[in-house]
């Protein structure tokens, strides 16, 4: 069995979480010593909530001891990972111990319970585990990785047999076993696919499958053809092409599983001052030019600014080269990119020039000028993205529309098999120089993607069209020398058949690309169970439209009808709410982050954005299934607190911000002031509209959460604005002698007094109240399976 790699040993050992089981496994371990870690915040503990957190910890100490007893069982079938094991083991075993020596409780002389150390010391033992148990699922991880790399071996040995058989008797035997190595490969690297977390990982590794599919076949009969016509050199070059191909594919899986990267295509390369370097996807480098753009905006495009520009404009130029440099693009669209290009460079004189000005001016606020020049070269670079975009989707139509490379393989074929050799070399000529365009096309393709996983098959496809190309002329050539063998035909039309199936692999992967870029495929597969507001599929519009129907029944006849039972949200729908409330959580503390920069913390605006941090705190805990807020009517109300409060903060900004002078930095503040009113009047508006059904009421959960977070984005630019305004001019800012916030993740007992109980579960894992409300529960723990027998963290 492989061992593992020297520099993923045990003091080494990366950390990265790469695959979806092992952070799924972490779950229901940090759920638990998160609850430990909070309740440390809590000065004054009653004797019952000691004893209840000293439950948790000795459950955590028994569940960590029952896991790290597998990972040992682990470790004692696999050798070459037995010591690392074990070490890591014994380091959450004792890391175990620690937190349940940290929630021991005691008394002291009054009869007070008490736990012993403080929040310090329980975060540093939290750490120390999660850390300890990390190592111990990365190193049964190896496991996996270690049998996917056997089962390569093993593969590329039968590869090594089949070439130097020289029999059909032994070749049966050869490739039956070889199937079999494969089918087992299949299997591993399936499981690994679906496991791994990053997109364009994923990408190779279902590319590198289906190249071994396909390969698979033709292995088989250009073998085949080569011991029925040993002494035919074209049936020897095709069979070693495919075995090249498959060499390929398995190197490719290895270094997905290995996480080390593969030698740069030539293609994918460019030369700059001697070096190579990969080339950068035009897609990615307009982007990061934007960026960059939008930068200057702050920077007041200073010295390093313009320096950053003038290198991103070179990248520009190189990946907009490859579309200019295409022998297949047309005049027209060659001279609109030429065109554009020079018009970027121009525009990025005019930011320059701005820039200059500026630095010898030694201004510190926005300047009109620079403003204009920065919208003026934003809307080139669209609109040669746009150009580059339409010049490979054109080459694209054109292809396929022409069908070309169907009429040459057929004229191929007949050409072949009555031996016309003069007519085969020119339809072979013809055929690479379809062959090129193709190429060339993917390589466009992948230039304008904005889908990394779409690359991924882009390139890949290109490499697969530039192997198989002359292994097509081989086996024409074979069947010329031998027109009457059913072999060599078959053999070429297994080739033709694959070349056309990448071909209409090639078309839906420009569909996808197409539908990608304006936004269909992102909205789809980030909502699949909760849909969008605004953009429904035909099943929820469905839906909808049944809860209308039921709602002007109700309404014509003054009678209620009975709901449908609620069922349970699905693990998707429910990571997709705790994702959008984990961003929540973020912006809480960019919000603090800027409120405590002000050096007067004692006025009506610092108050209150704390209260809004408070309040969308609490509403990030809702998401996740923890804290104060437990139905959705809480959620709701929390939410309508949050707007009526972010209206009392635009006030107070809006009086501050009318005793400051007319200047550049007080407009940029109230056309942001604009658009808090705005979003405060939108998320009144959404929380006060009833929704009916599981499917409105979580429509209604979405929107809140959504629209809290543009309110909260928006609060954490004006409050650098507003500090810098009073700060310039020595602004008063208003002072109440008492600010009381409105229920939240501290205080919101007024808002569930009116919370009841019901008994039907609803789509979120909560039961259905009598005031149309849902009640939160804890969002189910994800598993996973170490030696797939234990559940031990699941448990704890």
């Amino acid at each position: 069995m492989a061992k593992s790699p020297s520099h993923l040993g045990y003091s080494g050992r990366s950390l990265e979480i790469r695959t979806r089981s092992i952070e799924q496994t972490l779950v229901p371990l940090v759920s638990q010593i998160t609850t430990l870690v909070n309740h440390r915040e809590v000065s004054k503990r009653s004797e019952r909530t000691c004893r209840a957190i000293e439950r948790i910890g000795q459950a955590v100490s028994l569940a960590v001891e029952r896991f790290v007893n597998v990972g040992e069982a682990l470790a004692e079938e696999h050798h070459e990972l037995r010591e690392e094991m074990f070490r890591a083991c014994q380091e959450a075993r004792l890391a175990g111990a620690n937190i349940a020596k940290l929630t021991d409780i005691s008394f002291d002389d009054t009869g007070q319970v008490s736990l012993p150390g403080d929040k310090n010391s329980m975060v540093r033992a939290a750490r120390g585990l999660l850390s300890a148990v990390t190592r111990v699922l990365l190193i049964g991880d190896q496991v996996t990785i270690n049998q996917i790399m056997a089962s390569r071996s093993r593969v590329k040995e039968c590869l090594k047999k089949i070439e130097v058989t020289k029999n059909f008797s032994e070749f049966v035997q050869c490739f039956s076993h070889f199937g079999k190595q494969m089918v087992a490969l299949a299997h591993l690297t399936g499981d690994r696919q679906v496991d791994l977390k990053d997109e364009k990982q994923r990408a190779k590794m279902a590319s590198s499958r289906a190249t071994l599919e396909k390969s698979t076949m033709l292995l088989l009969t250009s073998c085949k053809t080569h011991l029925r016509h040993p002494e035919s050199q074209a049936s020897r070059l095709a069979r070693d092409g495919i075995i090249s191909s498959i060499h390929s594919a398995l190197d490719t899986i290895s270094s997905v599983v290995e996480e080390r990267p593969l030698p740069q295509s030539p293609t994918n390369t460019c030369y700059t001052n001697g070096v190579t370097t990969p080339q950068k996807r035009a897609h990615t480098v307009l982007k990061e030019f934007l960026e960059i753009v939008e930068g200057a905006r702050v920077t007041l495009a200073d010295h390093a600014t313009r320096e950053k520009l003038q290198d991103i404009l070179h990248q520009v130029n190189d990946s907009s080269q490859d579309f200019t440099d295409s022998a297949y693009t047309s005049h027209e669209h060659r001279e609109k990119i030429i065109q554009l290009g020079e018009l970027v460079r121009v525009d990025l004189q005019e930011i320059e020039n701005a820039g200059k000005r500026l630095d010898k001016q030694k201004r510190v606020r926005h300047d009109d000028e620079l403003d204009s020049a920065i919208l003026k070269i934003s809307r080139t670079i669209m609109e040669l993205r746009k150009q580059l975009q339409s010049t490979a989707i054109g080459q694209a139509a054109d292809i396929f529309r022409t069908n070309e490379d169907h009429v040459i393989l057929t004229n191929i074929r007949e050409a072949a098999s009555s031996a016309e050799k003069g007519k085969l070399g020119k339809l072979s000529e013809k055929f690479h120089e379809h062959s090129d365009q193709v190429q060339d096309l993917c390589r466009l393709l992948s230039h304008i993607t904005p889908s990394e996983s779409l690359t991924v098959c882009l390139d890949m496809t290109g490499d697969n069209l530039r192997n198989l190309a002359p292994l097509v002329t081989y086996a024409a050539s074979a069947l010329l020398e031998y027109p009457s063998s059913k072999i060599a035909k078959e053999n070429l039309d297994i080739l033709v058949d694959t070349w056309e199936a990448i071909i209409n692999d090639l078309s839906s992967y420009v569909k996808e690309m197409m539908e990608v870029s304006h936004g269909k495929i992102n909205e789809r597969r980030q909502y699949m169970s909760l849909p969008r507001p605004g953009r429904r599929s035909k099943h929820w519009e469905t839906l909808f439209q049944l809860l209308n129907d039921l709602r002007i029944l109700r309404n014509k006849h003054g009678t209620t009808v009975k709901s449908l039972k609620p069922s349970r949200l699905d693990a998707e729908e429910q990571t997709n709410i705790a994702k959008s409330g984990l961003e929540l959580k973020l912006l809480t503390s960019e919000l603090d982050a800027e409120a405590d920069r002000w050096s007067d913390q004692d006025n009506d605006i610092i108050r209150r954005a704390r209260n809004l941090s408070s309040m969308a705190y609490a509403m990030h805990m809702f998401s996740s299934g923890q804290g104060s807020l437990r139905t959705t009517q809480d959620l709701f109300k929390q939410a309508e607190y949050f707007a009526e409060e972010g209206n009392k903060l635009f006030r107070c900004v809006r009086d501050t911000t009318f005793q400051a002078p007319d200047c550049q930095l007080r407009s940029d503040l109230v056309h942001l002031l604009d658009r808090v009113l705005s979003y405060c009047q939108q998320l009144l508006f959404i929380t006060r509209t009833p929704a009916t059904g599981k499917v409105g009421t979580f429509n209604k959960v979405d929107s809140t959460i959504q629209d809290t977070k543009l309110l909260l984005t928006i609060l954490i630019r004006i409050l650098p604005l507003c500090n810098s305004l009073a700060s310039q001019y020595h602004l008063p800012i208003n002072r109440s002698p008492s600010l009381r916030s409105r229920p939240s993740h501290s205080n919101s007992s007024s808002i569930t007094e009116s919370r009841t109980s019901g008994d039907e579960t609803d789509s979120m894992g909560s039961s259905g109240n009598s005031d149309g409300s849902y009640k939160r529960a804890p969002f189910p723990m994800y598993r996973h399976k170490l030696l797939h027998n234990s559940h031990s963290l699941d448990r704890p």
